[in-house]
């Protein structure tokens, strides 16, 4: 019986590292990333060249990230460099996030940079002070990050740029750093652009005419502030018949139901809501089904799988204006070899945006994400 036992704890053993070695190369054979092994690096050249409409932190014009190039020659002086990259991010559990390290990684083993950490914020600011306090104990020549809180982690930053350390930045840097001095530069997504576009799938949607709310991100946060003003901009000059009657501001992504049921119930007439980004949309649908009100207009920024899901089956959520994270991460590693070659390099580079609706929600994935789009949006689009 004993005898029987062990054999049996040895083949479940063998049978569950069978099992998550077959998950593991599912993952990695669903999630393949990798950039040509040979040729400059740059971004998507498939990426529409058009004008950038945001402004950076400071005020800088945005220089478009399809002008940043590696040559095959400045990516053999970087290999020879052995340096090491450590990626800090603000959250790491959604679409946007995972595509943006994705991005990272294929161009930093492009360029033969090591990276020797990710960590997840968790959206807590002291959590990312904590989280760059150990990375620095790996002794990294560039982080890349967003800081959750631009006041409270400046402190950590400098000091790991006062060590030496290249830091680039998503969308957002922290309050007193210069660029050019304590960091190389800043990249995000034309966020106005992404806002112009879903308050133009609203205007069309609506037909000109309706009662909107719009739910923000209730922290200074500097991309979802352009967003914002975008969108309410755009919706209150060009669309004179639509009416933004009420708002509410969220200050973690899962805010958003709670949010939009207050306005719901303020307003029980309206016509649609505007969500800052994906998660609080989706709270947003969530919402809208319990009050009973399925013709809703939801739109938003952030081509997430579960919004995507809902554009493509034709439901609540109509269209958004998507960010191209997988480049981001791509314009963001670049810059931060052209900072270990000694380059000069913009302060504000931007990625262009995407309209995404229906019509073009499969393609718009494979654009974003670099992958074909989950079976899940693919079932929704022949509903």
């Amino acid at each position: 019986m004993k005898r029987k036992l062990i054999l049996l704890t040895c083949f479940m053993s063998i049978l569950c590292l069978l099992l998550a070695g077959c998950r593991e190369s599912s993952s990695s054979a669903s999630s393949s990333t990798d950039l040509p092994s040979s040729g400059p690096l740059t971004i998507n050249p498939k990426i529409q060249d058009k004008e950038i409409l945001s402004k950076g932190p400071h005020g800088e014009t945005a220089v478009s990230a399809k002008t940043l190039k590696l040559s095959e020659e400045d990516i053999k002086k970087i290999k020879k460099g052995n340096y090491k990259a450590a990626i800090v991010m603000h959250y790491a559990g959604n679409d946007y996030s995972t595509a943006q390290i994705n991005g990272l990684k294929a161009a930093f083993k492009r360029m033969g940079i090591k990276v020797v950490a990710v960590t997840d914020a968790q959206f807590k600011a002291e959590k990312q002070v904590s989280d760059i306090e150990t990375v620095l104990a790996k002794s990294p020549d560039i982080i890349v990050s967003l800081p959750v809180d631009p006041v409270s982690t400046a402190e950590a930053f400098k000091k790991a740029a006062d060590a030496g350390v290249k830091l680039v930045f998503m969308d957002n840097p922290p309050a007193g750093l210069k660029p050019g001095k304590d960091y190389v530069s800043v990249v995000s997504s034309d966020n106005y652009g992404n806002g112009v576009a879903a308050a133009n799938i609203m205007g069309k949607q609506l037909g000109g005419k309706g009662k909107i709310g719009v739910i923000f991100h209730d922290v200074d946060f500097f991309v979802n502030n352009q967003r914002r003003a975008a969108f309410e901009t755009t919706i209150k000059e060009k669309y004179p018949g639509i009416k933004i009657v009420g708002s509410g501001g969220i200050t973690n992504p899962n805010e958003g139901e709670r949010v939009a049921s207050g306005i719901l119930a303020r307003n029980l007439d309206l016509d649609g809501l505007f969500g800052i980004w994906d998660v609080p949309a989706e709270g947003a649908v969530a919402a809208a089904r319990t009050f009973g009100k399925n013709n809703l207009v939801i739109t938003t920024v952030d081509l997430g799988t579960n919004v995507a899901a809902e554009i493509a089956s034709g439901g609540i959520v109509k269209g958004l204006g998507a960010q191209l994270p997988f480049d981001q991460g791509i314009a963001e590693a670049i810059l931060a070899g052209k900072s270990l070659l000694g380059e000069e390099v913009p302060p504000y580079v931007a990625v262009p945006g995407l309209s995404v609706t229906k019509r073009n929600v499969l393609d718009a994935w494979k654009l974003v994400y670099h992958q074909e789009a989950p079976d899940i949006i693919k079932t929704a689009i022949k509903q």
